[in-house]
């Protein structure tokens, strides 16, 4: 286990675990928080591996840095400077997988939106209070939620303060799965391994795939298994198919 100013990061079992770790501030995202995680994203990028995103001490993140964010302008918002890393880390190459816990709200709820999987604990809060502070929730909620539970419950959260308990996001399948708070990194860590026993590089085209535009299709999926057709891995492993099916 490595650390940073804000982040608590372990390197093991061939992810990436990364901590949001600002407890005195229950976790909130500023600037300091967002250039680590820029870092992160370099690493990944590199090196693709899955990651999980998690919180400390019952808090997965409560939302940008009010103090900062009092202070921020019209240039600062024009900077995108949450929106270019939510984006970064949804368009990382191998899954993100949001461990939540506690208060997952505002910019904290943002950042999970972008994860490509949330679990979650029976304590979590989830939901964008932003116009409650007079601006809205510009780093992904107002078209990443709609996708993820439809435009109605979406507009409740956005227009109208709604805050999702756990039994009500998964309802949504806004999470997919509860744990207590002791049994969720376990669970994550499992998802994982579900995750790294798939092959590798069709995971990764499965996901660039998944995200493309509507119009691209389905000539990006003709192209795509055209690339994973001349993999090692495809023949590998439906040979082994064979072999089990012959073996039975």
């Amino acid at each position: 286990m490595t650390g940073t100013a804000t982040l608590r990061i372990d390197d093991t079992r061939g992810r990436l675990l990364v901590q949001l770790d600002r407890p005195e501030v229950r976790n909130a995202i500023d600037q300091q928080m967002v250039d680590e995680l820029h870092e992160v994203c370099s690493r990944l990028e590199r090196e693709p591996r899955i990651l999980i995103l998690a919180g400390t001490q019952g808090v997965f993140a409560s939302g940008a840095d009010i103090g900062q964010l009092r202070e921020r302008r019209r240039d600062d918002a024009l900077a995108g400077i949450n929106s270019t890393l939510f984006t970064r880390i949804a368009r990382l190459p191998m899954p993100v997988i949001a461990a939540l816990d506690g208060y997952a709200l505002g910019g904290g709820a943002e950042l999970a939106y972008a994860a490509d999987f949330r679990i979650g604990t029976p304590s979590l809060r989830i939901g964008n209070p932003e116009t409650g502070l007079g601006i809205l929730a510009a780093a992904g909620a107002t078209w990443r939620l709609k996708e993820l539970v439809g435009e109605p419950l979406a507009k409740e959260i956005l227009l109208a303060g709604r805050v999702l308990g756990a039994d009500e996001a998964l309802a949504a399948r806004l999470i997919t799965e509860i744990h207590e708070p002791e049994a969720l990194l376990d669970a994550a860590h499992a998802l994982a391994d579900r995750i790294a026993r798939q092959d590798p590089l069709a995971v990764r085209i499965t996901k660039s795939v998944f995200h493309a535009p509507a119009e691209a299709h389905p000539v990006i999926d003709q192209l795509a298994q055209g690339i994973l057709f001349e993999s090692d891995a495809k023949f590998a492993l439906m040979q082994e198919f064979l072999d089990r099916k012959k073996d039975r």
